[in-house]
């Protein structure tokens, strides 16, 4: 195998702008070992601005999946199917309408932070695991990608280059944290944009390419199938509403200035997705109407299934210049360096925070805090990076993923956003209940049998055509629903025992606790939350009285709360109290 030393000369010196940008941006971060704040590190102290806010957004969803997956399915299964930018817009416009501005508002640090106020610390730890799956198969999916590109166009070897791209993410996520992978963005758009527009003109007068507009319906639009549609709708509203819960997006959510412009860089972020897949989608009609015998391609015409993956390389490698195909090339890795370095930071900060501190080191240092989440930044980069060398369906492990943050996930979010009622019991119900009919509708891909054949199933496929996987998120909705506000009635009714409440989420509050919080101000108490945090962080100076912890943990309070002539409130900056769950 012979490398081109011109494209390895390329990739370098690619490389290097990226580096020395992340470590530019880095310096950015007020952050300091004497002056340690993780919150700064996560969220870059919340003062990214709508520009910077909007690439960064787009960059982390136009990533090497996405653009080689745009022009994969364009030349296979045609336009009608390639329902991703399409999707991943109407997710990030129906992000920003319905979550964005809530979820900044209450100054939430990271997406688990709602549900583990509401639901509890070991329930967050819970919905953490396919939150974290799914973060670490998309990075490693994303830097399989690379190295099959790279291998493609300069012959790299594919171990190599998978390495080496994931050291260089992980060098200035490490120390930037999103001031890094923010402003990294921002170039890596511009060098996808200009990449993929300036190969496609000369892709298209390649003489072995016919026009792309005659029988272009045929050819690489296509049309459904009727007996296609329940999978077709399944997959649609898996993009559109599974899109929405992940830390990625809501880290760049949380971390602008204003609830407003969390609002405005989603929506525009949803036309920047659009307008960056044009040139894939583009790309993967050229290569439909190419006659590969007349290229130096070597493979089997029609190009099969398995190797359509790497349409868009193809394309830049047999139909382009060679200098045209280094600059296509560069895109790509900034595609891929722009998702990966946004999934390996959200999965750490997740982990760091809703796990390392909320559950197991509450009053673990700021500093502390930092050094966690580094080493978890490793650890994901260092997982994500073993799995993209060495499995096969690193793909459909994330295909499945999607799958779970869709039917697990997602309607949590709602609950928890909109349902303030809801409490643990529902959540972890519900959470069982999506799983189940999850897996139990099978996925072939990965040899999971189908235990239960919904209406339309193909056992010659071994497909489930019914929108099974909507109908698992609805159960896990309905659930969380039905079972909070039930045992809500159960045990505020007194049909069931208050000491049955194991999860202290509904009636049984520790005395100990409501007892020191009104006679002691000044007393540390054990907590999930730390009061700086409590309500959203609205107020870091709220004050609690009687009237408060009534407020907050209903009429029961009262058994336990003693009137008082002073009604002394409790000075929260100082002092920490019990999460309203109790768990």
């Amino acid at each position: 195998m012979t490398v081109h030393v011109p494209g390895v000369i390329a990739i370098v010196v690619f490389y290097l702008l990226i580096l020395a940008v992340g470590i530019w941006a880095s310096r950015k971060s007020k952050s300091s070992e004497k002056n340690a704040d993780s919150e700064e590190v996560m969220l870059a102290g919340r003062n990214i601005g709508l520009m910077v806010g909007v690439f960064t957004m787009t960059a982390t969803w136009v990533g090497g999946a996405y653009i080689n997956g745009t022009a994969e399915i364009i030349y296979g299964s045609g336009l009608v199917w390639c329902q991703a930018p399409f999707g991943y817009a109407l997710s990030l416009a129906i992000g920003g309408l319905f979550f964005a501005k809530r979820m900044r508002e209450e100054g939430y640090v990271t997406m688990l932070d709602p549900f583990q106020r509401q639901y509890g610390g070991r329930m967050g730890g819970l919905l953490f695991i396919p939150a974290l799956l799914g973060e670490t198969f998309w990075s490693a999916a994303i830097l399989s990608a690379l190295g099959a590109t790279l291998s493609v166009i300069i012959e790299l070897d594919n171990t190599v280059s998978i390495i080496v791209s994931a050291l260089i993410a992980l060098m200035y996520t490490l120390f930037g944290g999103l001031y890094s992978v923010a402003y990294t963005d921002v170039i890596q758009l511009f060098c996808i944009f200009i990449g993929l527009w300036l190969a496609f003109p000369f892709a298209l007068t390649n003489d072995a390419v016919g026009s792309i507009t005659a029988n272009a319906t045929e050819v690489w639009i296509k049309t459904l199938d009727p007996k296609d549609t329940g999978f077709y709708i399944d997959s649609s509203l898996l993009l559109i509403f599974g899109g929405i819960p992940w830390q990625v997006y809501f880290q760049r959510v949380l971390s602008s200035k204003t609830a407003f412009r969390a609002q405005m860089l989603s929506y525009v972020a949803a036309v920047g997705c659009i307008v960056m897949a044009l040139p894939a989608v583009l790309i993967g009609a050229v290569a439909s109407v190419t006659d590969w015998n007349q290229t130096d391609y070597k493979g089997a015409v029609p190009i099969p299934q398995k190797e359509q993956k790497l349409i868009l390389p193809l394309v830049l490698q047999y139909l382009c210049p060679d200098v045209i195909s280094f600059i296509g090339l560069g895109a790509v890795s900034a595609a891929v360096m722009s998702s990966a370095d946004s999934s390996i930071l959200s999965a750490s900060s997740m982990f760091a925070r809703n796990v390392y501190k909320l559950i197991f080191r509450e009053n673990a240092s700021e500093r502390e805090i930092i050094w966690v989440m580094r080493g978890a930044t490793l650890g994901v980069g260092i997982l994500a990076t073993i799995m993209a060398i060495t499995v096969d369906s690193i793909y459909f492990l994330w295909y499945l993923c999607s799958d779970l943050v869709y039917v697990i996930l997602f309607p949590q979010l709602v609950c928890v956003v909109y349902f303030r009622g809801t409490n643990t019991y529902g959540s972890l119900s519900g959470y069982i209940v999506g799983l189940f009919f999850r897996l139990s509708g099978g996925e072939d891909a990965i040899s999971i049998p189908a235990l239960i054949e919904y209406p339309m199933y193909n056992a010659e496929t071994k497909t489930q055509n019914f929108p099974f996987k909507t109908l698992s998120m609805l159960l896990n909705l309905f659930t969380v629903i039905f079972v909070s506000y039930l045992l809500k009635y159960l045990f505020e009714s007194g049909k069931i025992p208050r000491r049955y409440d194991f999860f202290n989420c509904i009636v049984k509050i520790p005395e100990e606790n409501i007892a020191l919080a009104t006679k002691e101000p000044t007393s540390e108490l054990s907590a999930i939350t730390p009061i700086k945090e409590y309500k959203g962080n609205v107020n870091p100076a709220l004050k609690l009285s009687r009237e408060d912890i009534i407020s907050d943990y209903g009429s029961l309070a009262e058994d336990f709360v003693q009137p008082s002539e002073e009604k002394a409130p409790i000075d929260f900056e100082n002092s920490a109290m019990l999460h309203p769950t109790g768990n």
